[in-house]
């Protein structure tokens, strides 16, 4: 982020645990992040690492219970979501912050037509009338490549393709001219041509918007191409955080190394076979005390089962959370 520059969403050592009949599950560990002005973030890491859970909670989004916020701040706009009346909360959602979820056809109503559910924000928000609202609903749908946009509006959510069902949710989501826009996974269910379709529509809002992103994704290649910065995550925790060149070209945990290495590849040997990291991710009964990597990682020593590493910076902006982040730097380990 420049010297100087207010981050467009500060997020300070947060922590989410959810209630279960098997006890208690630590799905968010002190993460913190800031995002920039204008900068996308991507946010990366297996099922369950906590992505999604962390970035629907700072919108209120999770269910409560069984889901409990036992710390952090989430400061937008010079105010604590996580502490901010539910007035405040509902004007920022879906006003000043969009979020665009995994799965369109779930997230619009299908009783409505895609014309109100368009409408309905922008008269909420920002208090135009039925016309204006409707007049502008239809701008965005052009804007995110709908053809014939006025006429579609009339139309269900069953009439459109899965990639229109995406677009229609970012023309949501971009309705009120956020500030942020978060997107959960919006791709994952689509094909690869509609995916770069998507991704495509996204650099072209960014470009003309100027709004900052976080995009949440297992996809390492959706990242490579789009990401100005990464945010590495494992058990809940925040392992590693750099700029999209430094973290694919030199790595520093021992996770995203691994990550990196199941990437498929059509070069030499590697063609042949796709590797895997061996192991499941953790279930975290309490608030980790070790390195939650440490039972799938070939470079774990006793000191990371004794205690969990704190996140640190190894270089200018590349922070790792690893007791071994000189060691990783070796060649012949980080691209082994």
């Amino acid at each position: 982020m420049p010297a100087g520059a207010a981050p467009a969403l500060d997020v300070k050592g947060l922590r989410i645990v959810f209630r279960t009949r098997g006890g208690e599950v630590h799905a968010v560990s002190d993460v913190s992040f800031a995002l920039a002005p204008g900068e996308l973030l991507g946010v990366v890491g297996e099922s369950g690492s906590g992505k999604s859970v962390t970035m629907m909670s700072l919108l209120g989004l999770l269910p409560s219970p069984p889901a409990e916020i036992r710390g952090g701040q989430v400061l937008f706009e010079g105010v604590d979501l996580l502490r901010a009346p539910p007035d405040h909360l509902r004007a920022v959602r879906g006003g000043r912050i969009g979020f665009v979820f995994q799965d369109p056809m779930t997230s619009l109503n299908p009783v409505f037509t895609v014309g109100f559910q368009l409408v309905e924000p922008l008269r909420r928000h920002l208090g135009l009338s039925r016309a204006a609202a409707r007049a502008r609903a239809a701008d965005l749908l052009d804007l995110v490549g709908i053809p014939d946009a006025r006429r579609r509006l009339d139309d269900y959510p069953h009439q459109f393709s899965g990639g229109m069902r995406q677009r229609v949710m970012i023309a949501i989501a971009l309705s009120c001219d956020p500030k942020v826009l978060i997107a959960d996974e919006p791709t994952t269910a689509l094909d690869v041509t509609i995916q770069a379709q998507i991704l495509e529509l996204v650099r072209d809002l960014r470009k003309r918007l100027g709004m900052a992103i976080v995009w949440i994704t297992h996809d390492l290649g959706v990242i490579a191409g789009i990401a100005d910065r990464v945010m590495v995550m494992y058990g809940g925790q925040v392992v590693e955080m750099a700029d999209v060149g430094r973290l694919f070209g030199a790595p520093r945990h021992p996770y995203t190394q691994a990550l990196l290495r199941t990437v498929p590849s059509l070069r030499g040997a590697r063609a042949a076979r796709l590797r895997t990291i061996e192991g499941q991710p953790p279930i975290l009964r309490a608030a980790p005390t070790a390195c939650p990597f440490r039972g799938r990682c070939t470079m774990a020593v006793a000191r990371c089962a004794a205690e969990n590493p704190l996140r640190r910076a190894v270089a200018e902006g590349h922070e790792v959370a690893c007791h071994r982040a000189e060691d990783t730097a070796l060649p012949e380990i980080a691209r082994a």
